[in-house]
């Protein structure tokens, strides 16, 4: 016992090694038994690299079947002796027993393909299945007599294995081993010397079983023989080799074969009765034969995936003792019934949208037992998903990406791949692979609108609100975080800083100062939307402002001119009608829309019964007859008003003389207080005057002395008077001092004396619109203006100028 242990030790320790770098893979051997944690291979050196890629590289040991024999240490980049190692478990009477696993690498993702020889040992001893043997052999049993033994059974191969039988004694018997054609051996008894009832009627024989191992080891079983009365012919088989085909998975009770043996005796010596013997494939334990019919029957289970074949060897024994013998070869037909087995290897859980097309992402180990058609198997995943699923080669699968991703139409896709084999009918499995697909910044920012158009009302208090610009990105997270950014531009020459500014975070736009319509009604400028990935992407849109107008100006008189040195007045005969136009109001509001519609009311008056203002166009109208108990001196009063909210007004006074002459006109109007003081446009008006007056004297003297001669005595009336000459603007025009936008038309009519008081000027009569202007500080001449229109409109209206 003690060499024996001695010689295990020694096996232990020694490592067969045997290496081969051929696509990948590397091989060993070892012996089986081997304590944990021994020594395997050092695939580091082996496989050509280092304990650092093993780490980084989450070096990991595969096996398809999940039995784990082997384990790997990242520290060293050795394989270790993870779990006891029997031979006999995993292969069987299998030659050569190997283990298959690989080793998976990631980043980039690697397998290599290992293969581990697991040699045998011999620790098991030859055994015999049933504890004796019975023979009942006649007496008359002639020399060379055949007669078969069980075998025995060593799960060791090879050298270890079965190697010769002993048997003890041999007065009568000897052994004799027929090699069978699968290299097994038949063990036979063969009667050397006859046999003696009367002698002897039962022997005992010791039949041993030797291995070849070292030490070597051994079984023993006890043959009894019962020696009978003559019986000289043994039963015979029809066929010494019976072959049959069985389906795996078959219910127990189906008849496998009959089989058929023949006794030449009759009656009780002709009898015969079936048997199985014990073989060393178990086949005893699977098959059974019925004793008188020789029907072979399954009372156990086939599994085509764990042995294809089973040898039953028969016995056909008459009631003499003679027996035959004969072997049944029963082949067994796969059939599809094991499922593929999906082995997810490794995996990514989350790759980037920006991944190029082809890349592997997982990689998968199909398993299906099955063989033929039924093993071939074919993988596929679901459709209208960016990914492929393509052999790698025998039993591997690669999924890898089919186009360009884009998280922002799918940040997640579940991929179930089915995996079927060619069976009829075929069988499939599946797995579902959850992928999150990681975000790129390959979005920029878009605006909710092409372009914004906003507004705001003018006076407005700085740093309001006006409005908001919005943008979204596509992407995720810090790359679609948006800030909003104000371009530079001017407006009116002014950076539009200065106008208005836009918060970063909310895109808010605010007004940087008070706004006035009256000098910018609309501008424009451009923000752009940037995101916070990196690079940074961008968008632009075109903001456009307008201002709203608002009531904060009032309506400014162009007509009549309010002058501080002189006195205007209206002339309105007494002959006047009902509705007899005396003026017209004129005035602007440079507001817009409704701030700018004005309207006209009669506020005071000396006789509110005689005139009306028209509401809407400010013209002054006699709402009666004129009287001669009406005052010369009429003033009136004249709001003007728009129509804002609040509204906002002006008011002008018209002085308005009731008179048919303008001898009457001036004694009512010299006591008016004047300023001494002239205005500047009103010499130069004057001085215009005298100019176009002088001109126009000197052409039409002659026409207007020859039809005025009779008539130039009447006038002698106002040969005193001194007026002077002054610019009448008629009720449709105004001058505003070069800031208004009517015309200035300006129409004179003059009477000139030679102050010998025999001049005299004789104006028209009613018909025509009058303007007198009196400056009693003048020493000039008097002038009579006329409306344009009157005298466009009245060409036989009288003027007669008398010089004497």
């Amino acid at each position: 016992m003690a060499i024996r242990t001695m010689r295990r030790q020694v096996l232990l320790f020694i490592l067969v090694f045997y290496f081969g770098s051929v696509a990948g893979q590397v091989s060993y051997s070892i012996p089986e038994e081997m304590p944990k944690g021994s020594f395997v291979g050092d695939i580091v050196q082996d496989l050509g690299l280092d304990v650092k890629r093993l780490r980084l590289g989450k070096a990991r040991i595969y096996t398809g079947d999940g039995a784990e024999y082997i384990e790997l240490n990242k520290e060293r980049g050795v394989l270790l002796v993870k779990e006891r190692i029997d031979r006999e478990v995993i292969c069987a009477q299998t030659v050569p027993c190997a283990l298959h696993f690989q080793v998976i690498l990631e980043n980039p993702m690697e397998f290599y393909s290992i293969t581990v020889e697991v040699t045998d040992i011999n620790d098991n001893a030859p055994i015999f299945k049933r504890g004796e043997m019975k023979f009942r052999i006649s007496e008359s049993a002639v020399t060379g007599a055949v007669f078969v033994l069980e075998q025995a059974i060593d799960l060791d191969v090879g050298p270890n294995g079965l190697q010769s039988y002993l048997l003890n004694p041999t007065d009568n018997f000897v052994l004799r081993l027929q090699n069978q054609a699968d290299g097994t051996s038949m063990v036979e008894m063969v009667l050397q010397n006859p046999l003696d009832r009367e002698k002897d009627d039962h022997l005992s024989l010791v039949l041993t079983a030797v291995d070849g191992g070292d030490p070597q080891l051994s079984g023993t079983v006890l043959i009894n023989v019962n020696v009978l009365d003559v019986n000289d012919n043994a039963p015979v088989f029809t066929q010494k080799i019976y072959k049959s085909t069985l389906l795996e998975n078959l219910a127990a009770g189906t008849v496998v074969i009959t089989v058929s043996a023949s006794d030449l005796d009759e009656g009780f010596n002709g009898k015969i009765s079936y048997a199985v013997l014990n073989s060393v494939d178990g086949a005893s334990e699977i098959f059974d034969i019925n004793r008188e019919t020789g029907e072979v029957k399954l009372i156990g289970s086939t599994d085509f995936e764990k042995k294809r074949q089973y040898q039953i060897h028969v016995q056909a024994s008459d009631e003499g003792g003679l027996t035959d013998s004969s072997k049944v070869i029963v082949e067994i037909l796969d059939t599809n019934d094991n499922i593929p087995a999906i082995n997810v290897m490794s995996k990514s859980s989350v790759i980037s949208e920006d991944i190029q097309p082809g890349t592997v992402v997982t990689i998968i180990n199909i398993q299906d037992p099955d063989s033929g058609e039924n093993g071939k198997v074919h993988c596929y995943i679901n459709n209208n998903i960016p990914f492929a699923v393509s052999s790698t080669s025998n039993n591997f699968y690669s999924l890898v990406t089919d186009s360009e991703l884009d998280r922002e139409t799918a940040s997640e896709y579940n991929i179930t791949v089915t995996c079927s084999d060619e069976g009829v009918p075929s069988l499939s499995s599946s797995v579902t692979l959850t992928l999150q697909i990681s975000d790129v910044n390959d979005n920029a920012p878009v605006f909710e609108r092409s372009s914004y158009e906003a507004y705001i009302v003018e006076n407005n208090t700085p740093g309001l609100s006006i409005f908001t610009v919005k943008a979204r990105d596509a992407d995720w997270k810090q790359n679609a975080r948006v800030s909003y950014i104000l371009e530079d531009s001017s407006v009116n020459g002014v950076p539009v800083s200065s106008y208005v500014s836009v918060s970063a975070d909310s895109g808010v736009i605010h007004a940087v100062r008070s706004l006035d319509y009256e000098q910018i009604k609309d501008f424009q400028f451009r923000v752009k939307a940037q995101d916070g990935g990196s690079p940074p992407l961008s968008s632009n849109v075109t903001v456009k402002i307008l201002v709203q107008d608002q009531n904060d100006n009032p309506p400014q008189v162009l007509y009549p001119v309010q002058t501080g040195g002189s006195v205007v007045a209206e002339m309105v005969p007494r002959s006047a009608d009902v509705g007899y136009l005396v003026t017209k109001v004129v005035a602007v509001d440079v507001d817009s829309g409704q701030n700018a519609w004005l309207s006209y009311k009669l506020q005071k008056a000396t006789d509110r019964a005689l005139f009306e203002v028209g509401l809407q166009n400010g013209e002054i109208r006699t709402v009666r007859q004129v009287t001669d108990k009406d005052a010369v001196k009429q003033r009136l009063s004249v709001i003007v008003e728009d129509n804002g909210q609040p509204s906002r007004s002006a008011t002008v006074i018209v002085n308005v003389a009731v008179a048919d002459s303008f001898p009457e006109v001036l004694s009512e109007f010299t006591d008016f207080p004047h300023d001494k003081e002239y205005n500047d446009n009103l010499t130069f008006y004057l001085v215009l005057a005298l100019a176009v007056v002088s001109f126009l004297f000197i052409t039409s003297l002659v026409v207007i002395i020859s039809v005025k001669i009779y008539r130039w005595r009447q006038s002698r009336v106002l040969y005193q008077s001194n007026l002077p000459v002054i610019p009448y603007y008629p009720p449709r025009y105004s001058d505003t001092l070069g800031t208004g936008t009517l015309q200035h038309v300006y129409n004179y009519e003059v009477c000139r004396t030679t102050d010998s008081r025999k001049s005299d000027c004789k104006f028209g009569r009613a018909g025509s619109q009058n303007v007198l202007i009196m400056d009693p500080s003048s020493t000039g001449t008097m002038q009579r203006i006329q409306n344009e229109k009157s005298i466009l409109d009245e060409p036989d209206s009288p003027v007669e100028v008398r010089l004497i």
